[in-house]
This record gives structure tokens, C-alpha cells and sequence, in this order.
């Protein structure tokens, strides 16, 4: 192959799998260049179809064949992954080894991109995995489905908007989709379905998302392109309308014994011991004492709130931020007992300029991307003796691990969950304390 002049797209090769990369990749190396490999373990021989080239030094490819397996292969436990869903990355994988796997992809990326040098050890959330286990299925309640052009819901593909139409996924808690593969739904629509903390199951149908004009054309002037494109991300970010196909539409979930009511469609953790769980670390790492302040960044419905308000008491507070209006509504209402704590609307970068000064201690529980330089600047300046940060994706975790550590804190303490079991995702909590 011509590494120069022509894309490998479409080409297999054969290649030796070597360290996990994040996204669920395996890295490996074929005339000079690197391969990253889905659908792999570490050691493995396998014949790789490469599925996406953009030229340089690396391109992607997707297992075809096991030339030479792993011990740690078991036949994979998720028929919608193998027909090329993005759900189940690691089902190929004996449950253990993927504890192991995700636990060096932490490590890695603490290590490349933070400057840390830990050995993290991902850890499987309670009730998970049994010695011996061949699965660690029937964790998930809440999914996002999408739904084809002939009514049909199903996952997407991987990297796609195109569906797998078939919904026998071992994630979801026991009889989450039962029945929903022989009903119609509408065409270009997304199915929200929930099974609350009561046992009662939730279908939100939310419309499709709208169109925002065509897409940009690689003929257009670079002027356009952006116009057209920011035409696009415009228009799907209006609200879309939703009808609740089954249930009441409101999910009712427990924390430490208290209800919190909120929007089917509206975030919650995935696994079902995810928010229990976390909610008991960031107590116990928060530590406040009474008339100490807090504020809990990214708050969702308040999960974090309900347990630092009963620690600063009357004479402290609790500033929570969240920029979905629905959350704010429903988090109010859930912590309604709790006077010192103070919800507030809107982008977090902007309404950290208008909370009280001097926290104790700060929470942030940031999307996807991370909280990134601006937040975490005026985390720093706010001078929290403690941080304690949580992130589902390790490469952003670390991205602000490092800025954490270039604006005087350390890593004190971490602890990685398995919170999405089958699947190359990690959830890191931290405590960060500033340095003396």
C-alpha cells in the first residue's frame, strides 16, 4: 500500500493488536502507519477491515477475522452490536478483562494527557459482576432509541445515523423494550424510554429533529460552509415536541431515600446504581462541616445537592447550577426541604460569575466534553479547599485533570467505575485539594 497517495479505505490488513486506545479501539501498525482496531484485545492477530481514512498517519478499521484469539475472547453476548450497532463495543470481551482494558485506557490517558503516573483500577458498581460471569447485562433503564423511515425503532450504528433495527441488547434492565419492536412509531423520531426507580415504565416519542436547511456543499466558499453549518447545529438544538406513548412521562427515582420527580426524557444516570453510589462518595469526600458553602456545578436535578445541604446546615448553603430549565423546575421541588440550597438557570460559565463566594467545597458533574478551561479557571479562583469532579469520558477527565493541576490542585483521590458495563465508557470521580 502507498501510504503517501491513497487512502486504505475499503483494503484489509492483517496486524497484531497492541495497547487499548479510548473509544474502544486497539492500537496496531501496518506499513508505517497506525491502525486502530475495534472489536480487538490486546495480543490478538487479526485481519482488520480499514472502514475510514482521512489520510496522515492513522486510519480506523473493524475486526473481520481472529487470526490469533485471545483467551480472554468469549462469543459475543450482543446480536445488536454485531449487526453493527455502536452499543455493545467490548461484549466480545470476558467481563474481567474489560475492567482490566478500561482500566489501562484510564491510566493512559492520566498519564499522556495530565502528566499523572496512576494505576487506576476500573471498578464494577455494586451488584455487577460475579466471579465467573459471562455477562454483566440488565443494568441500563433509561435508552434513546431512534426510529427509520418505516416506523421501525432500533440503535444506532456505529458512527452513524443509520439504525440496527432489532433490540435484543443484553444492557437494558429485564423487559425495558419488550414490545416496542412490533409497534410503529414515527418515522424520524427518537423514543426516550425509561424504567423509574417505582418499576414503572416510560415512552417519550420526541419529533424529529429539524432539518436547518442543506447541508453545505463542497463547492461552497468556506463563508458558506460555516453559515450552512451553523444553520444546522441552530435548528437542532430548538425544542422538539414530545408525546408520551406509555406511562406518565414523569420518572420518580431514589437517592438515599429521597424521591426526585423528573422528565422522562429529562437526564438521569443510565445504570441503575450509578446515582446511589456516586451521590455517597462526593458525601463522604465533601465532608462540610456546618455553615460551610458548596456549589454543585451541572446539577441535573440536584442528586449531589440533596446530599451537601443536609451537611452545611441552616447556617450554610448550597448553590446548584444547570442550564436545563426542566431540571432546575424538577430539582426545586425535590430539595424543597432544603432551604440552603439555591438552584440557579443557565450556562454554568456564566452563572459562576453570580454565586457566593467561598465555597468549602465545589462539585462539578460536567457533560461529556468535560468543564473545560473557562469553568475550571473560576473554579480555581473561587479557592475551594476541595474538588471533587466527576466525567464519563477519561480523555476529557484527564484534559481537566491538567488544568486542575496547572491552577494549583492535586489529585488527591480517584475512583473509576464500570458504569456503562459491555462498553468502552468510564465514569472518573476525583477529589482534587488545593496545594499549600
Amino acid at each position: 500500500m502507498d501510504n503517501a497517495t491513497e487512502s486504505w479505505r475499503g483494503q484489509t490488513v492483517e496486524v497484531t493488536l497492541g495497547d487499548p486506545a479510548h473509544g474502544g479501539w486497539c492500537v496496531s501498525r501496518h506499513d508505517g502507519r497506525v491502525v486502530f482496531v475495534r472489536r480487538g484485545i490486546p495480543g490478538e492477530r487479526v485481519r482488520a477491515l480499514i472502514t475510514d481514512d482521512r489520510g496522515g498517519s492513522h486510519c480506523f478499521a473493524e475486526t473481520v477475522e481472529v487470526v490469533d484469539p485471545s483467551p480472554d475472547r468469549v462469543d459475543s453476548v450482543c446480536s445488536v452490536s454485531d449487526a453493527g450497532a455502536g452499543c455493545c463495543d467490548l461484549a466480545h470481551i470476558r467481563p474481567g478483562r474489560q475492567l482490566d482494558v478500561k482500566s489501562a485506557v484510564v491510566s493512559g490517558q492520566l498519564r499522556r494527557i495530565a502528566h499523572i503516573d496512576r494505576v487506576v483500577s476500573v471498578e464494577a458498581l455494586q451488584g455487577d459482576l460475579s466471579p465467573g460471569a459471562v455477562s454483566i447485562g440488565g443494568w441500563r433503564t433509561r435508552v434513546r432509541l431512534g426510529v427509520d423511515r418505516t416506523g421501525a425503532a432500533g440503535f444506532r450504528r456505529h458512527r452513524s445515523n443509520d439504525l440496527v433495527t432489532r433490540l435484543d441488547c443484553p444492557q437494558p434492565v429485564p423487559d425495558l423494550l419488550s414490545g416496542i419492536g412490533s409497534r410503529k412509531w414515527t418515522p424520524g423520531a427518537e423514543l426516550q424510554v425509561v424504567r423509574d426507580g417505582n418499576g414503572t415504565r416510560h415512552i417519550v416519542e420526541i419529533a424529529p429533529a429539524h432539518a436547518g436547511g442543506r447541508r453545505p456543499s463542497r463547492t461552497d466558499s468556506a463563508e458558506q460552509q460555516r453559515r450552512s453549518a451553523a444553520a444546522r447545529r441552530a435548528a437542532r438544538a430548538r425544542p422538539r415536541s414530545e408525546a408520551v406513548r406509555e406511562g406518565s412521562g414523569r420518572a420518580v427515582e431514589y437517592v438515599h431515600g429521597r424521591p426526585f420527580e423528573i422528565a422522562a426524557s429529562g437526564f438521569w444516570q443510565a445504570h441503575k446504581n450509578a446515582a446511589e453510589q456516586y451521590a455517597g462518595i462526593v458525601a463522604e469526600w465533601a465532608d462540610l462541616r456546618p455553615g460551610e458553602g458548596a456549589w454543585d456545578l451541572y446539577s441535573g436535578a440536584g442528586v449531589f445537592a440533596s446530599v451537601l445541604g443536609p451537611q452545611t446546615g441552616s447556617g450554610g448553603y448550597v448553590e446548584a447550577v444547570e442550564a436545563a430549565p426542566q431540571s432546575v423546575h424538577d430539582g426545586a421541588a425535590a430539595v424543597a426541604d432544603l432551604p440552603q440550597v439555591r438552584f440557579h438557570r443557565g450556562a454554568t460559565e456564566r452563572v459562576i460569575d453570580n454565586l457566593s463566594a467561598n465555597p468549602a467545597v465545589v462539585v462539578l458533574d460536567p457533560p461529556r466534553v468535560g468543564a473545560g478551561r473557562a469553568v475550571i479557571s473560576k473554579v480555581a479562583a473561587a479557592a475551594p479547599s476541595r474538588i471533587i469532579h466527576i466525567g464519563c469520558d477519561p480523555a476529557a477527565f484527564a484534559r481537566d485533570c491538567a488544568l486542575y493541576r496547572a491552577a494549583g490542585y492535586s489529585l488527591a483521590e480517584l475512583r473509576a467505575f464500570d458504569a456503562f458495563p459491555l462498553t468502552h465508557h468510564v465514569e472518573c470521580v476525583g477529589k482534587f485539594v488545593r496545594n499549600r
